[in-house]
């Protein structure tokens, strides 16, 4: 599989989110070729056989584009939900009495089912407990294992089956289901790059799905839980990558609390080297409607300015009316922010360097005082390329990499345009070279005379290794 399409002009990535509005081939190909780095499946929505369609899809456009194209997962995570209603639904009026139970009930104005006997172990009087996206909010005045009494903080009209939020406790849950874990053994079993592991809690929640996983997919952690931000330097430090999940986030937390904390994150995953993506709600009317406010713009700008990897789209893409068109303006606004003459600036805190990452900032270096055209790196697991795309250098990096895995995870990460050189892994210098030299001419990074600088680790194929930097200049013998 080369990698010829030009798609590196763009060093934020984008993912978006397969769904109803976008199932068949024209549209799938039409959200690729409008710049889609990374296609989401939700596991919450829709079945199997739906996204072994589009998986089959998106794998019939990688062969026939040639570019890798990565395929995320994403696990729905334990759904905390109350029971149903005799009428369908209830109104809860503010300063009334609401109980909760254990037990299997016909739901009313006075009570309803929560069949989650965790729940009732995490609860005690002061609980907060968000109803609905925390449109109802109730305070817990007494509990017991199977009940809890409280008084309605904020009332309205609760129907069947709606979500329930406790912000102010950790719970005694996995992060994986018995559905989530069906799911994770069929998108295995399906090849997907990454899998996305919702509602993680704690450092022993990623611990439990690399186990699960192994080496078959990159593990993306969602942080969408407040208590894993006690914990969340050692969740990243697990993590393939990070997800700032700002939908459970937001209503787990008071709303001027998520910037601030968008921010943190995005930080410390910088600084840590992990891919970290902003979602949830980026272009939201766009869902409807085929432009978004200025608002919408704006957000998206920010993460760019902030440096995440990559921005994603979730109902505007999977459900909405005008799929590829979300895709189209998320790319101008994208480019449009990226153009903006800002300086970047490094996010040191906390990192300590090793020798690797001492040889990969000083390819950045290097490469910006050459004005070299490219970065090159050579990479079996990606270590090597991430280093790079932490450095956020001015110039295009170049994943060079035989495994076609590699290749796809590398689609998500800051600045990267992933390359898979057929044939065995290089084993000398003279080889690295002409490959290197080759792959940026038939990228369209390089041309005759410019300057590349080459990364990789010797001796070659030795994993984690990144201890050696080249400089050449791109001959008449490097077209390809």
């Amino acid at each position: 599989m080369t990698s010829n399409t030009p798609r590196y002009g763009r060093r934020t990535k984008i993912i978006a989110t397969l769904g109803p509005s976008s199932s068949d081939y024209a549209t799938i190909k039409a959200l690729f070729d409008s710049g889609v780095d990374v296609f989401r499946l939700n596991a919450s929505h829709g079945t199997q056989a739906d996204h072994a369609n589009r998986y089959r899809i998106l794998r019939e456009i990688e062969g026939e584009v040639g570019h890798p194209i990565a395929i995320l997962m994403d696990l729905q995570g334990p759904k905390l939900r109350v029971g149903s209603f005799k009428e369908g639904c209830a109104l809860l009026p503010a300063n009334g009495k609401f109980r909760l139970v254990l037990e299997k009930v016909e739901g009313d104005a006075d009570r309803v089912t929560l069949p989650h006997p965790e729940l009732f172990a995490a609860i005690s009087a002061g609980t907060e407990i968000l109803l609905d996206d925390g449109r109802i909010r109730l305070c817990v005045e007494q509990a017991g294992p199977d009940f809890a009494d409280t008084r309605i903080v904020t009332g309205g009209t609760l129907s069947n089956h709606k979500g329930v939020n406790l912000p102010g406790a950790k719970l005694p849950m996995s992060a994986l289901s018995a559905k989530d874990k069906g799911d994770l053994d069929f998108a295995l079993n399906l090849g997907v790059d990454w899998v996305a592991l919702s509602f993680v809690q704690r450092p022993e929640d990623v611990l439990e799905a690399r186990e699960l996983v192994g080496d078959r997919a990159a593990i993306l952690c969602k942080i969408e839980k407040p208590a894993a931000l006690e914990e969340l330097p050692r969740i990243v430090q697990l993590s393939d990558a990070i997800m700032v999940a700002r939908g459970d986030l937001g209503v787990e937390l008071p709303p001027e609390d998520v910037p601030g904390i968008q921010k943190r994150i995005v930080r410390l995953c910088r600084s840590l080297g992990r891919p970290v993506v902003v979602a949830t709600q980026m272009l939201e009317s766009m869902v409807n409607s085929p432009t978004p406010t200025r608002a919408e713009a704006s957000d998206v700008a920010t993460a760019v300015f902030d440096s995440a990897d990559a921005v994603m789209l979730s109902a505007e893409s999977a459900a909405g009316a005008y799929p590829v068109e979300a895709v189209r303006m998320m790319d101008r606004i994208v480019r449009k922010a990226e153009a903006e003459p800002l300086e970047r600036h490094k996010a040191d805190e906390g990192f300590i360097p090793n020798e690797a990452d001492a040889i990969t900032a000083a390819a950045g270096t290097v490469a910006t005082a050459l004005e070299a055209s490219a970065i090159a790196t050579y990479t079996i697991s990606g270590s090597t390329t991430l280093r790079a795309a932490r450095e956020r250098p001015s110039m295009p990096i170049l994943g060079l990499t035989t495994r076609f895995e590699t290749a796809r995870r590398l689609t998500l990460a800051w600045g990267v345009h992933p390359f898979h050189t057929p044939g065995p892994d290089i084993t000398d210098q003279v080889e690295m070279v002409e490959r290197a030299s080759q792959a940026a001419v038939e990228a369209g990074m390089s041309h005759l005379g410019d300057r590349l600088v080459i990364t990789a680790g010797v001796p070659f194929g030795t994993l984690g290794t990144t201890n050696s930097l080249r400089v050449v200049s791109i001959s008449e013998t490097s077209s390809p």
